[in-house]
């Protein structure tokens, strides 16, 4: 039922574009629609009995300990019903938010994205899915940011820029937590004792957790970003503050808390940050004049609040902060789309253009009192019951008997101030009295932030409908049982006295607003979080810059000194530390490997020697064919095949490059030589020294001997080096395959972006065959004829029989590449031999298949796992599914190389006569 949900929420992802291309702005109506039954589903995993838990789990890497778990508590049901329940109707206001007329397909497609990624985050019970789903809500956040807006580019590369460091806080004390508890079940390492037993464990994982969460939740000192975020749309604003980004830094103090609470580090780290950026954004909230900015530095307000709690551990802290994550979630979610109704009404959100406004909105000017009353923490609102709670949980942090007292004070200050700012949202949107008149929204406007306010009033006038809610997320979140009593009246006692004075502080702020405005005025913070961002992001791209002009150098010798110096080195410690080596195992050379290492050695001498570089291309040619034939030796079919026909085509490529160059190498000053020829001499020595002390010392290795004995009955293939990349290791192919592809598109990029060093004409005389293209390639284009199709045939016989013979989707899309490589030898111009296959459509489609493939596994159990039938007595295995987008991505890279190379960009010579100008012509 879990899985259903997930599924359920990205299949709306996958419908967007789809409903949106029929149905406009209005698909957002229809993608609430998933959304709510994702909701329904959940309710129905727990049998919608409070207490009750529900888990399931689907292989991904087994291997690994990797999987699709998922797992619904009290706690993470809350966050779920948050996710899904304020997404819908940030959706369904979306229908009436944009416009009538623009493409809005990519925004849905990132809003349902961002929501089933919040969704997977709060579901999973596995580290990893939890750190890919954290990620992916980085990155959902930082499109829609994009999106909208040139003035959008600069905050959405800063909010990128500092969540993703979050990501790699993260992702360090998953690590951590992995490799200290020995399993990447979320459930599991939570139960592990390490916990108790290592405090160099618990505070190296708790400072970890805290820096990521601090970067999601926005809270000091990387808190800048949130406000800089708000020029994304309305609608992005209010489900990234009520229910998705931030939140998602919140859920993951809660999740840990069980472990962590009462930690010093973590307690420090908490409560010192959360209340600086609850002072720290109820200040400068108060200074802001634009509603929606307004509302931003409220959010980071109360995020600190709700830090600040999670950071004194105590049940009833931990209860008061499930309480107030509900209750902010209502009134942030409706304030910023009141906010987008008044904006869209009127023209404008600031507070000083709307005081020569009139605004006629009644509706929209309770609904928005509503929800701002339930944020200043007026009596019947959930506001109200949370900050009562919170004060009572202020009161009993433990530590010295000022520790108290200074965490109660800070709070009630914090207080004081979102009561001031809550009045000047609602007294700077309708104060105007003056000016044009603006009218009342539609009903559909405002009918969803109007549900959001009223969930608001009920549960704060009968508090306790939540208890279950609560209990079940405060007993997932303290480790322990937990029983709720949520009530309206707890009596007289210090939490209301302290209620009583923020609220008159409070209203007396708000009635001296002008006052207050002109204090305020003159404030200003030594520091600008935004400059800070932008100031380390400068260093980083000098510093880049800096090590990028150490190696950017066009000459390889800078490139391979380091490699090579580093052999040199680790030769060097060997022969120093190594006392003895292994017996030799049998003979560690035959007769033939001298011939060929001979043959080498006169490679690599003719080539150093070689003064041009077509002489040079031949030569090192003779090493690879050395190499090939060496493979074939030692019995290695499918690596020699592939030896031979990388070399093959290799070669061709580089004649489109050698019609570029020049004809002959540059000569080197001998100061440049002598250096050169010392670090080559030095590594070669140091690898032939390697090779000969450690060649046959050693028998087949335990997974060599298993690969040998158990391949063919795990796999169904008796080709074992197929059977390893395409079955046993077929993820690290798929990794290859796609960095394959990336490369390849990098490719076509730059030939598309800069046009390569033009191709000098051949100066022929006319008189001259060789002259006539066309007449000099008679005899390749008759072998072309005779040999394409057998080359065809051969290279699908390959990938066909792969999986047990010699052959595989790489070699066989090789030998296809060898085909397409007599095509142009044989044509008799550039133009002709261009083959209008559309390669970067047979690289990203290769790329896919494999994927899919992997998919198809989880019929069997997990990702990638083979599946095999049997069709006429003939054995097949989904190995030849992922074999032929192998193929498919090869050959469109080998298309683009030659496609895109073999292109026409020539200069041509005085004495050539050219049809219509000597200019250079390109294609």
């Amino acid at each position: 039922m879990l899985l259903a949900c997930v599924a359920t929420t990205f299949l709306a992802c996958g419908a967007a574009p789809l409903l949106t291309r029929v149905s406009g702005r209005a698909a957002g109506w229809l993608l609430a629609v998933p959304l709510l039954l994702a909701a329904v589903l959940l309710g129905v995993a727990v049998g919608f009995a409070p207490g009750t838990t529900a888990e399931q789990y689907l292989p991904w890497m087994p291997t690994l300990d990797v999987g699709f778990a998922l797992r619904l508590d009290g706690l993470s049901l809350l966050f779920s019903l948050l996710v899904l329940v304020i997404g819908a109707g940030v959706l369904a206001y979306s229908a009436r938010y944009l416009g009538t007329s623009g493409n809005h397909g990519s925004f849905y497609l990132l809003m349902t994205a961002f929501a089933a990624a919040m969704l997977l985050l709060v579901l999973a019970d596995n580290l990893v899915v939890l750190f890919v789903a954290w990620e992916a809500t980085t990155l959902c956040s930082f499109f829609l940011i994009a999106r909208s807006g040139p003035k959008a580019r600069e905050p959405a590369i800063r909010t990128l820029l500092v969540t993703a460091a979050g990501g790699l806080s993260l992702l360090a004390a998953l690590a951590v937590i992995v490799v200290g508890t020995g399993t990447t079940g979320l459930s599991e390492a939570l139960a592990s004792p390490i916990w108790q037993e290592s405090a160099g464990f618990s505070i190296a994982v708790a400072a970890l957790l805290a820096g990521a969460a601090f970067t999601k939740s926005a809270q000091f000192p990387f808190q800048s970003w949130l406000p800089d975020s708000m020029v994304a749309i309305t609608p992005v604003s209010a489900y990234l503050h009520a229910a998705a980004m931030v939140k998602a830094g919140i859920y993951l103090l809660l999740r840990f808390s069980p472990v962590l609470a009462g930690e010093t580090v973590w307690m420090v780290l908490l409560i010192s940050a959360g209340l600086t950026t609850a002072l720290f954004g109820a200040i400068a909230a108060l200074r802001r004049t634009d509603l929606k900015e307004l509302l931003a530095y409220s959010t980071m307000s109360q995020l600190g609040l709700l830090v600040a709690m999670i950071g004194i551990g105590t049940p009833a802290a931990l209860t008061t902060a499930v309480v107030h994550t509900v209750a902010h979630a209502l009134f942030k979610s409706a304030l910023f789309m009141l906010i987008g109704v008044i904006d869209k009404r009127a023209g404008t959100r600031d507070i000083r253009e709307l005081a020569g406004l009139r605004l006629r909105m009644p509706v929209t000017a309770t609904v928005l009192g509503l929800a701002a009353a339930s944020m200043a923490g007026i009596p019947l609102l959930l506001g109200f019951v949370s900050k009562e709670l919170m004060f009572a949980a202020f009161l009993e942090t433990p530590g010295p008997g000022w520790v108290p007292v200074l965490v109660t004070a800070l709070g009630a200050a914090t207080a004081v101030l979102t009561f001031a700012y809550s009045g000047r949202i609602v007294l700077g949107a309708f104060s105007g009295r003056n000016g044009n008149t603006v009218r009342e929204a539609s009903a559909p406007f405002y009918s969803v932030p109007a549900l959001g306010a009223i969930a608001g009033l009920a549960p704060g006038i009968a508090p306790f409908v939540l208890d279950g809610l609560v209990s079940d997320a405060a007993s997932a979140t303290a480790g322990e049982a937990v029983q709720a009593e949520l009530v309206l009246w707890h009596g007289l006692n210090p939490a209301l006295a302290i209620s009583a004075v923020v609220l008159s502080v409070g209203t007396m702020l708000v009635l001296a607003r002008r006052r207050v405005d002109t204090v305020l005025a003159p404030v200003r913070f030594p520091f600008s979080g935004l400059a800070i961002v932008d100031a380390l992001r400068s260093v980083v791209v000098r510093f880049g810059a800096t090590v990028g002009e150490l190696a950017g150098s066009r000459a390889p010798r800078y490139h391979l000194a380091v490699p090579m110096i580093c052999v040199s080195a680790i030769a060097l410690i060997a022969v120093f530390t190594v006392d003895s080596l292994p017996p030799i195992v049998g003979s560690p050379a035959e007769p033939l490997d001298w011939t060929l290492v001979a043959l080498v050695l006169v490679g690599v001498v003719a080539a150093v020697r070689a003064q041009t570089r077509i002489a040079a291309i031949v030569v090192i040619g003779v090493v690879g064919f050395a190499m090939t034939l060496w493979y074939f030796v030692l019995g290695a079919a499918d690596v020699a095949l592939t030896q031979l026909l990388v070399e093959i085509l290799t070669v061709c490529v580089m004649v489109l490059l050698l019609r570029r160059l020049p004809a002959r190498f540059g000569k080197q000053p001998l100061r440049n030589r002598i250096p050169a020829g010392i670090i080559a001499i030095g590594a070669g020595l140091a690898t032939a020294a390697g090779v000969w002390a450690l060649t046959g010392r050693r028998e087949m290795s335990e997974a060599a001997s298993f690969f040998v004995r158990e391949g063919e009955t795990a796999t169904g293939g008796s080709n074992i080096v197929n059977t390893i990349l395409v079955d046993f290791r077929a993820m690290d192919t798929l990794g290859e395959l796609t960095v394959l592809g990336v490369a390849g598109i990098a490719v076509a990029a730059l030939l598309h972006s800069r046009h390569p060093t033009a191709v000098r004409s051949a100066h022929l005389d006319r008189g001259t065959p060789l002259a006539d293209a066309r007449a000099n390639s008679v005899f390749v284009r008759t072998t072309t004829r005779l040999l394409g199709p057998v080359i065809v045939a051969l290279s699908l016989l390959l990938l066909l029989r792969g999986h047990y013979e010699p052959g595989g989707g790489f070699i066989a899309a090789l030998i296809g590449g060898a085909g397409f490589t007599l095509l142009y030898l044989a044509a008799p111009t550039d133009s002709a031999a261009r083959v209008r296959w559309p390669y970067l459509t047979l690289i990203g489609a290769g790329i896919v298949i494999s994927a899919g493939t992997g998919y198809l596994g989880y019929l069997e159990g997990s990702f990638l796992t083979p599946l095999h039938v049997e069709i006429l007595g003939i054995k097949l295995t989904s190995a030849l599914l992922f074999d032929i987008g192998v193929y498919s991505s090869v050959i469109g890279i080998v298309l683009a190389a030659f496609n895109l190379l073999g292109r026409r960009h020539r200069i041509l010579h005085d004495d050539d006569q050219p049809p219509a100008s000597k200019e250079v012509s390109y294609r």
